[in-house]
């Protein structure tokens, strides 16, 4: 069960542009190390190091040392907490449902229409 403190320290880590981007990052690469991804981003490594911490701190990133370099992952856990917290089973299969024809509606949206290639 999520608690009050964690439920906290969740939402500030993914309040922030960057942390929800290195978040992106690990998860489509699971095993990045903290050098990779702070050759991501145009900042110093030390502000990569405090987003990292506030990262860990809600435990969205669990990091593994393997020598000298850090290997991170995602743990998609503490999200899945907090879906779970305000979904039951029937709406969390209706919510899905939604949106999945949310995002045929904007692919499709996203894509020119016939009659504007004839113009």
């Amino acid at each position: 069960m999520i608690t009050n403190d964690n439920l906290d320290a969740v939402f500030q880590a993914l309040a922030h542009t960057t942390r929800r981007e290195m978040m992106d990052h690990v998860r489509a690469k699971p095993g990045l190390t903290v050098g990779e991804l702070a050759n991501k981003f145009d900042v110093s490594r030390i502000a990569v190091m405090n987003h990292l911490a506030v990262l860990e701190k809600a435990d969205l990133v669990i990091s593994e040392r393997v020598g000298r370099s850090r290997k991170l992952y995602l743990n998609a856990m503490p999200i899945q907490e907090i879906h779970e917290r305000w979904t039951d089973t029937f709406s969390a299969h209706w919510a899905d449902r939604t949106s999945l024809i949310k995002q045929v509606a904007e692919a499709a949206a996203q894509k020119p229409s016939r009659s504007n290639e004839d113009e």
